[in-house]
């Protein structure tokens, strides 16, 4: 298969948050519009009953990563063409803007940034934490960055609306055009 005919590959951050039980709905939408997908946790998401590990891994066929890789163990995903967080909550948004990345998946989006990779995001942070300072400059500092978040639905968390942030309109996804066409690998060691 040439770089032309790959899919266009998306990471899907996954932080430690009630509503993180549905990613299974990002994940579904994502694969319909043509990507090929991944999922990096945050330590506790992963490991703390909020998703189900084999249920995400049996979607996208790939592992779901929390870790960084051993030295010379293999890339389990490729370069990513788009990275949404969601569900992203105060912890991850706070240190993602402060340039933390003391877990792989704020290593990853850190890095992201670096690269020029479309990023997006749908926060899931009560009020009371949202009113925080702190959260606020945070938000102020990565919309700088060029990231892009969508709107809380009070309905209903809104999976599927988090793959327009990182798609362009009218754009065919039959092969890698989100971001950078010539980019090097993300560092997801």
């Amino acid at each position: 298969m040439t770089e032309r005919d790959r899919k266009p590959f998306l990471y899907v951050v996954v932080c430690a948050a009630g509503v993180a039980a549905d990613v299974g709905e990002l994940i579904e939408a994502a694969q319909r519009r043509g990507w090929a997908v991944g999922v990096i946790a945050t330590p506790t998401a992963a490991t703390d009953g909020f998703f189900d590990v084999v249920a995400v891994e049996t979607l996208t066929g790939r592992p779901v990563r929390a870790r960084s890789r051993r030295p010379g163990e293999p890339r389990p995903f490729p370069a990513p063409d788009a990275v949404i967080v969601a569900p992203a909550t105060f912890n991850t948004l706070n240190k993602w803007a402060a340039g933390i990345a003391d877990t792989l998946a704020l290593g990853t989006l850190c890095e992201a940034h670096g690269l020029g990779v479309p990023i997006g995001v749908l926060p899931c942070v009560g009020d009371a934490l949202a009113a925080h300072p702190a959260h606020r400059e945070s938000l102020a500092r990565l919309r700088a960055m060029g990231v892009r978040f969508g709107t809380p639905d009070a309905a209903a968390f809104p999976w599927e609306r988090a793959l327009d942030l990182v798609e362009r309109p009218g754009q065919d996804r039959s092969h890698p055009t989100v971001g950078p066409t010539s980019m090097p690998p993300v560092n997801t060691s």
